[in-house]
């Protein structure tokens, strides 16, 4: 859940890495009134779901007993289904057992370190396909057990089969990425408060319900409970029955949203209060990066389906979760096709003239493996799922279907790779047989796929700016693709193009599209920021002037006006309580440490780093940030020992490559500075600057043909920089190429009229191109 951004200028200039999480106040509004406006009253208590059993017995019988009930509870007889009748599990040369002392679970384990030893599991978590298991350790910490019990094959079973994290790896299991008081708690608990204390790195985490109970998705129930106590005909008039949420009678957005705070991947902003007006109040939905998504947007890693469904038709169409799901028991309404049949025409979308696939009891012939085991067995070709809502398994047992329900494309898996559902089947045929059955099923036709931009876009292939521009600046794309456009572009130097493009998404009615493009559009011109910036102190959404505020800090701030200068200090204060609310994660510290650089407190910011550091030590933009605040101060070895960390650990990281380059020409290490920036340069052969700054650089050790074809690239990515323009002029006239010298200058005049520095420069070079003639 972390993104960022380099902002890189010049041969010696600083690199920033941004993690993060209204022009017009009528804009804004269209998209905040359609939202279900929220205002719990402070009077309102959660009082249990136990509270609502003697009224809602049918609706509180559908919720006992499900997932949501399982999510979390105390480890007892009853709630544990692990063997720990002294089990023993081996993995990996390490023999792991599980058993009972004093009516307490123990599991005897590798913990801290690696060291073998006896702990005390007091919380199970979660309940089928698989269970996992809680130990508590000091700072009020609970862990994830990475060995889980399958529920379903009656096994226990590890987490990570193939290469289980060394002790030191964010993931292992007694470190952060593994620690539920951050990661887990406030989707399996009801009212979680976190309570991580930034200072002392500990945790007072509490809840009211210690699964997902009623009072998670209706919010604090007390006013409604005393108001339905009342006899019938003494109950007043009231609104939503004095529930703080309303649940029903919802559109598909206002449902989704209500579900989403727990069933998306998203960066959090703070406790979830039931209160917020907007989505983006509380949390930041992840967008369709590369880590996470296919270049489609088919899902790749655990996404929790917001980011999916939102992709979809079903959802632009008002399809509601609670069309498919029974909300308390959160099971389907109805087993096969039948779920889709409740819309969709069986006459139609039910018959071998739409699938192409026998049904279930026709004869044929089960898909294997080359083993002889059963895949897939006859007539499940026909069944709606396995084409529309291909999955994948997460946690070594758990099934996901994908919920952006896609028609097949089997030809974007020939572009890009993408996997496709036609394969995820008959895993013995290639991707374009696919397609070419696709073809002769349905014809040779395919609508074009924002897949194909935003997978040039992660790539930065030729054109594809263009491409990102069109596609984050079409409102007929789902906002989350838009996005995902905008964020890549954030990868791409300035340019009149994109500032146009951020001149109009900043007023987006969405405002997803709103934080996104503040984040990743660079401004680098102050006073730009202030005009864009600055309205969106106001905007009623808290991700978004929050990072308005962000990016105004420090030097943009002193250009606010006084009114805008109060609404600044409000909105960078709630930036620093989200970030701090998440200092357990790498993004806050590492998010403070940026604000702490912009606001000039260099000790604060260095602290706040090397604090990421510690969290997640291949958390490289920090190192990356970190090196260049060193780079600051002068401490140029600090800065260089960094960034070889990173080059080393990432060697794909090519802006750290760069970085580096720049670092040790600075310093006169000019041949091993070279080494770095060719790296640089293949690996971003669109970064213009990257090009210029190695020809200089190659001119400095005297590599003249190589100097000419780098200052050639980077004039033919960028023609009209004046930089770069001068730098070739430069390189032609004193080599005495006085005939290409000149064609240069009178391009930097034809380009920059008002600028001296061509007419002398050409002047001289006919005063020196002269002078060499009639010295011939």
């Amino acid at each position: 859940m972390t993104m960022y951004r380099w902002n890189l200028i010049a041969l010696t200039a600083a690199a920033i890495i941004v993690i993060t999480i209204p022009l017009s106040v009528v804009k804004f509004n269209l998209r905040h009134s359609a939202l279900i406006k929220r205002t719990t009253d402070p009077t309102a208590e959660f009082v249990g779901s136990e509270a609502c059993k003697s009224c809602h017995q049918p609706e509180y019988q559908l919720w006992k007993g499900s997932h949501h009930d399982h999510a979390m509870a105390e480890a007892s007889e009853k709630s544990v289904l692990g063997d720990f009748n002294d089990a023993v599990f081996e993995h990996r040369g390490t023999r792991s057992r599980f058993f009972r002392r004093e009516g307490k679970f123990f599991v005897h384990t590798q913990g801290p370190g690696g060291r073998m030893g006896d702990f005390e599991i007091t919380h199970t978590f979660g309940w089928y396909p698989l269970q996992q298991y809680l130990v508590p350790f000091p700072g009020g910490r609970l862990q994830c057990l990475p060995i889980a019990w399958d529920s379903r094959d009656q096994r226990w079973y590890h987490l990570y089969p193939d290469d289980p994290p060394d002790p030191a790896d964010w993931l292992y299991w007694t470190n952060a990425a593994q620690n539920w008081n951050g990661m887990c708690a406030e989707c399996h608990s009801t009212n979680l408060r976190k309570n991580y204390d930034l200072k002392t790195d500990s945790y007072r985490t509490t809840w009211t319900d210690i699964d997902v109970g009623c009072e998670a998705c209706h919010g604090p129930g007390s006013r409604h409970v005393k108001w339905a106590e009342l006899p019938d005909m003494a109950r007043p008039a009231v609104k939503n029955y004095e529930l703080a949420v309303k649940t029903s009678g919802l559109g598909s957005r206002a449902l989704v949203e209500l579900c989403a705070p727990c069933h998306s991947r998203r960066a959090i902003l703070g406790d979830y209060t039931h209160a917020e007006a907007d989505l983006l109040d509380s949390m930041l939905p992840s967008l369709l990066t590369g880590g996470l998504y296919f270049a489609d947007g088919q899902i790749l890693e655990e996404v929790y389906v917001y980011g999916s469904f939102t992709q979809s038709k079903m959802y632009h169409r008002d399809v509601r979760c609670s069309d498919c799901h029974n909300v308390h028991s959160i099971k389907i309404h109805k087993e096969g096709n039948a779920l889709c049949l409740q819309c969709h025409r069986a006459s139609e979308y039910d018959a071998k003239s739409h699938h192409f696939h026998k049904k279930k009891g026709e004869t044929g012939e089960p898909i294997k493996s080359p083993d002889g085991k059963v895949l897939f067995e006859v007539g499940t070709g026909a069944e709606c799922i396995q084409c529309h809502m291909p999955g994948r398994t997460y946690m070594g047992v758990d099934y996901r279907l994908d919920h952006s329900f896609r028609i097949p494309r089997p030809d974007l898996s020939v572009a890009l790779g993408s996997p496709n559902a036609c394969n995820r089947c008959h895993v013995d045929k290639t991707a374009r047989w696919a397609d070419e059955a696709v073809t002769k099923w349905y014809g040779p036709g395919r609508r074009p796929h924002y897949g194909i931009a935003l997978s040039a876009g992660r790539r930065q292939e030729a054109g594809s700016r263009e491409d990102l521009i069109r596609l984050g600046g079409d409102p007929l794309y789902p906002v989350i693709v838009r996005s995902t456009a905008l964020a890549l572009l954030g990868a791409y130097p300035p340019g009149e193009d994109l500032d146009r493009l951020l001149a109009q998404v900043v007023s987006d009615p969405e405002a997803l599209i709103r934080r996104t493009a503040l984040d990743h559009l660079n401004l680098t011109d102050p006073r730009r920021r202030v005009e864009l910036a600055g309205p969106m102190l106001y905007d009623p959404v808290k991700a978004v002037r929050t990072q308005a505020a962000s990016m105004l800090a420090g030097e943009p701030s002193r250009r606010l006006s006084p009114d805008r200068q109060s609404a600044f200090q409000a909105a960078l204060k709630e930036y620093i309580a989200a970030m701090e609310h998440s200092g357990d994660f790498v993004f806050g510290r590492f998010n403070l440490g940026n604000l702490d650089v912009e606001l000039n407190q260099p000790q604060a910011a260095i602290e706040n780093y090397r604090a990421a550091i510690k969290i997640d030590d291949q958390a490289y933009p920090a190192k990356v940030n970190l090196a260049m605040l060193y780079d600051r101060l002068g401490q140029k070895k600090e800065a260089e020992t960094l960034l070889r960390e990173v080059v080393s650990a990432h060697p794909q990281i090519y802006d750290a490559a760069y970085s580096l380059g720049l670092l040790l020409a600075e310093q006169q290490q000019y041949a091993e500075a070279a080494v770095y920036l060719e790296k640089a340069a293949a690996g971003m052969p669109e970064r213009a600057r990257v090009h210029y700054n190695y020809g200089l650089l190659l001119q400095t050790l005297k590599r003249d043909r190589e100097t000419e074809g780098a200052l050639r690239r980077a004039l033919s990515l960028d023609a009209g920089n004046l930089d770069f323009q001068y730098a070739l002029a430069d390189f032609y006239f004193k080599r005495g190429m006085y005939a290409q010298a000149e064609q240069m200058a009178v391009k930097m005049i034809a380009s920059h009229p008002s600028q001296r520095i061509g007419h002398d420069l050409l002047e001289a070079i006919r005063r020196q191109g002269g002078r060499q003639a009639g010295a011939q």
